[in-house]
């Protein structure tokens, strides 16, 4: 008994070493803003490195920098006062695709490769009843799009040249649509690519779905998930994938920001199968991205990172954003933006 009571001092002291070395290695999470500009919303975003990033939203606003947002060029669109580019998608400094969303005929795609000093536009939906979301490339030349239900189904459309055209996925080849179910223009990010070959898109309104593709979009099913649907404002806004297998959703009702219930869920099985994650608690969220080792999701209330797969969540200081997109490099730039025309880098120490 006198020798254990000789070592529990020494016991005590490791464990007092290892818990502060432990709270020594926890890492910060902040925001730093780059930009502002009132009454302008920024929905699009799209990070290549730290340095050169892409943002887009009302009024054809086209944002650029490459030198780490300290300076912003405006790349708008000429003539699309009227568009509201809710996604880009950027390959470099100098080539992008940047997308529109609105009923029939504004929902539109532009392309440039001269660092926005002019546009094309590749397409314009053709759709009465069309609505573009959200696009998505898995490589400079392979990229998809997702728009509101025609007929009755999700419409897709596919690209093989960079975004210079556009083919429709036959509707007959999609899922059974369920009326009152479509897809959320609130990050881009509801549409989410991984690999090769996959992508998913998630849905709302009347169900929360989420759609998996393993053929870049030629064929589709479809996949039934317990986050909150059943009222216009409600489903999935986003989904982020850690690999082919293990992701992420989140949503909740945009009409109640502060609801956390129902709004966040993991797969493990490729998204053929959704948990709802309890104890996570978020409020209505639009938008969730990987960046290795972390989730990073954001909405109107503020924002949170997650180190265990979704399963809890810590928030990040600084304010609210729309969307958030992750460097191409492999050095996992974070940047994010919002209204009022927030653009922040993601600073972690």
């Amino acid at each position: 008994m006198h020798r254990f009571n000789s070592l529990l001092p020494l016991a005590l002291c490791s464990l007092i070493f290892v818990a502060a070395v432990s709270c020594s290695q926890e890492k910060s999470f902040s925001w730093q803003l780059v930009h502002q500009q009132e009454k302008l919303s920024l929905r699009g975003i799209s990070a290549i490195d730290s340095s050169v990033c892409w943002a887009s939203g009302t009024d054809g606003t086209v944002l650029l920098t490459t030198d780490g947002g300290t300076s912003w060029e405006d790349r708008s669109v000429p003539g699309a006062d009227s568009l509201d580019f809710r996604d880009i998608e950027a390959f470099d400094e100098k080539t992008a695709v940047v997308m529109s969303a609105g009923e029939g005929s504004l929902s539109q795609l532009y392309k440039t490769e001269d660092g926005g000093e002019s546009w094309t536009k590749v397409h314009q939906n053709k759709q009465p009843e069309g609505f573009f979301n959200a696009i998505a490339f898995w490589d400079r030349e392979h990229g998809v799009l997702q728009g509101d239900p025609v007929n009755g189904r999700i419409y897709v459309l596919v690209t093989s040249d960079g975004g210079n055209s556009w083919s429709e996925i036959p509707l007959q080849q999609m899922p059974d649509g369920v009326r009152g179910e479509y897809g959320f223009a609130a990050s881009g990010t509801h549409l989410t690519v991984q690999g090769e070959n996959n992508a998913w898109l998630g849905t709302g309104g009347r169900k929360a779905r989420v759609f998996k593709t393993t053929d870049k979009g030629q064929s589709w099913s479809s996949h039934e998930t317990p986050i909150i649907s059943g009222r216009a404002s409600t489903g999935i806004f986003s989904l982020a994938f850690r690999d082919q297998d293990y992701g992420v959703a989140v949503g909740g009702d945009y009409n109640k920001e502060l609801q956390a219930k129902k709004s966040v869920a993991i797969t493990e099985d490729g998204g053929t199968s959704w948990q709802l994650v309890e104890e996570a608690e978020l409020d209505y969220r639009s938008v969730v991205r990987y960046a290795a080792p972390y989730f990073i999701t954001a909405g109107p209330s503020g924002s949170e990172y997650s180190s265990d797969g979704g399963h809890t969540w810590k928030p990040i200081e600084g304010t609210s954003f729309h969307s958030i997109s992750v460097g191409q490099d492999g050095t996992n730039a974070v940047w994010a933006s919002g209204s009022n025309g927030r653009i922040a880098k993601l600073v972690i120490n």
